[in-house]
């Protein structure tokens, strides 16, 4: 049997079977689904949830928002995301959500067989100028962390919400605890991780430890109140 697993996740069915033809003569790459929405391509990763997925970029309606949705839903599986442009805002975006990854549509077939062999060995796919455009955007960031002057101002809701992610807290015991919906808890920390520059809880919670945030801010009493309340007996 073949050993690497793909799933062909384009809207256009020309993508679909050029892509497919490509793979066809490889003995060790056999596509075992394509899907055109992303309602089929969940299905498909239920199905086959380890494998190599080549995800056309102008499917997904708001990349920096379902991609880390979409990543999280199949850990195992390794992505690969065909844009139209490489450009610089969308492949730093892309790369710091978990993309194996990222390759023009106007790809060659060798140089796309040999990407997802790579990728599918645990590597990741990436060309020089994206290489310089990650390292810049993470020098920029440790700069701006770096600057008082450019230190996020946080909300007391914001700030309790982080107290309760560095706990472990999940988003419904979050929601439950300070008495609001788990899409209102989501809603706020995609605003904490732009005002921040991270991209998930673990990130955020190193950079409250190293920033020490919930010190810094007056108003940040409310979150020792809820951790206080959190830990009494019930």
């Amino acid at each position: 049997m073949p050993s690497i697993r793909v799933i062909l996740a384009d809207s256009q069915a020309i993508y679909r079977v050029g892509m497919r033809k490509v793979f066809a003569v490889e003995d060790d790459i056999r596509v075992v689904a394509q899907t055109e929405n992303l309602d089929n391509l969940f299905a498909a990763l239920e199905r086959f949830p380890e494998g190599v997925v080549i995800l056309e970029g102008q499917m997904i309606p708001d990349l920096a928002v379902t991609i880390p949705e979409i990543v999280m839903r199949a850990p195992k599986s390794k992505f690969i995301v065909q844009v139209a442009e490489i450009d610089e805002n969308d492949t730093v975006g892309l790369y710091r959500s978990g993309v194996k990854g990222v390759v023009a549509r106007s790809i060659l077939p060798d140089q796309l067989v040999h990407c997802v062999r790579r990728i599918a060995a645990g590597e990741t796919w990436i060309d020089n100028q994206s290489i310089s455009w990650v390292l810049e955007a993470y020098r920029a960031q440790a700069a701006a962390l770096m600057n008082p002057r450019t230190q996020p101002k946080l909300s007391s809701k914001e700030l309790t919400i982080i107290g309760c992610i560095t706990r472990g807290m999940r988003n419904k015991e979050i929601a439950s605890q300070i008495g609001t919906s788990e899409q209102v808890v989501k809603n706020y920390l995609r605003k904490v991780y732009d005002k921040l520059g991270v991209s998930d809880r673990l990130e955020l919670a190193l950079y409250c430890l190293h920033h020490q945030i919930l010190k810094q801010d007056p108003e940040s009493a409310e979150v020792a109140d809820v951790a206080g309340s959190a830990q009494r007996p019930k």
